[in-house]
């Protein structure tokens, strides 16, 4: 699934970056930006609604809504439906990746329970995660908005 928008200048360095992706906002943009400045082809990894839901939250939106938003990022190349929570060397292999890229929101022992794989092959970077917002905060806000109202009916 790969943008056709994208121009890159020929190199080689594949960058992946696995997320939720939903309720697409600004820090997810923000994060995508600063994957795409490491490298000069970007793959992202959505992750399913079954993984999702597990390590964070049953998504709101549905797949293809989240590969859509992603997709539709001009800083994204490949979108990879249902990808992997964890990694192994034949998801790194399969993609031909030079880095994988987190935000930096993860404790250690999480984000080596996570990356171990690519963290011993050296090739797993942090970006600074975008402060002030989350899908986790926007939904809050909205049932805070929603009690609110309700309250003043």
């Amino acid at each position: 699934m790969a943008n056709p928008d994208r121009k890159r200048n020929g190199s080689t360095t594949r960058v992946y970056a696995d997320m939720v992706a939903d309720l697409f906002h600004y820090g997810h943009v923000e994060f995508l930006r600063q994957v795409s400045e490491m490298g000069d082809y970007v793959i992202v990894g959505v992750n399913g609604d079954d993984i999702s839901e597990v390590y964070k939250r049953r998504p709101i939106h549905s797949m293809e809504q989240r590969i859509a938003s992603v997709r539709a990022c001009k800083y994204v190349d490949e979108v990879i439906p249902n990808a992997p929570w964890l990694f192994d060397p034949t998801w790194i292999e399969i993609y031909n990746l030079s880095l994988v890229v987190h935000g930096d929101d993860y404790s250690d022992e999480k984000q080596r329970d996570i990356y171990r794989v690519p963290i011993e092959r050296g090739i797993f970077r942090t970006v600074p995660y975008t402060k002030g917002i989350s899908t986790t905060k926007i939904i809050h806000r909205r049932n805070q908005r929603q009690l609110e109202l309700n309250a003043a009916i």
